[in-house]
């Protein structure tokens, strides 16, 4: 495990006002803009708490590992790439929506730490190839583990058939978006 400091118990953080619930924030919502549809916006801004909650449940997982919340992104990428988990830096940084000098960056980082190797390409000798390591691969399983049970508690209120369903009603959202939005998988330059 990398000398990645953890962030450990200390003074807990002075509460700031709290944020308003959803009833609350939509309440204001339409107060401000009449033609708000509420039942849109209780879905949308739930989605949006949900995912910066579990975002930051996420990174707290990965930092126990020692690994940031970016280099399980690029552990992810080799994952699903399939074995033997190799990709070029171009390729990790089209699918991570990054630019290449961060990508290299990220992989400078990574590498140092043992979770990657980069070679050059034995049948191109200008192109590099990023492999995912044993040990990356097992930072990797031991998120999974922890993420699995995290998600398993978040969904324990509901139903294997509720799962299915909002399953299915979510992808059917995502789908919607990825066709409004096909550029929108990675990090867009115009928000960094």
């Amino acid at each position: 495990m990398p000398d990645t400091p953890v962030p450990g118990p200390g003074p807990a953080p002075a509460p700031g006002p709290a944020e308003p619930s959803l009833e609350e924030q939509i309440a204001a919502y339409q107060r401000e803009f009449q033609d708000l549809d509420p039942q849109v916006e209780k879905v949308v801004s739930a989605l949006s708490r949900l995912n910066r909650r579990m975002s930051v449940a996420y990174g707290r997982q990965t930092a126990t590992l020692g690994i940031s919340n970016a280099e399980w992104e690029v552990l992810k990428a080799l994952v699903l790439s399939g074995a033997p988990y190799r990709l070029g830096p171009g390729e990790l940084a089209k699918r991570l929506g990054l630019t290449p000098a961060a990508m290299t960056h990220r992989i400078d980082r990574m590498a140092g730490e043992g979770l990657v190797t980069r070679e050059r390409d034995e049948n191109n000798r200008v192109r590099v190839i990023v492999e995912l390591t044993d040990e990356g691969r097992e930072k990797w399983l031991e998120a999974m583990r922890m993420a699995s049970g995290f998600e398993e508690d978040l969904l324990q209120d509901l139903t294997s058939e509720e799962r299915g369903q909002l399953g299915e009603l979510l992808r059917r959202v995502l789908c919607r978006v990825e066709e409004a939005q096909p550029d929108a998988g990675g990090r867009l330059n115009d928000l960094s």
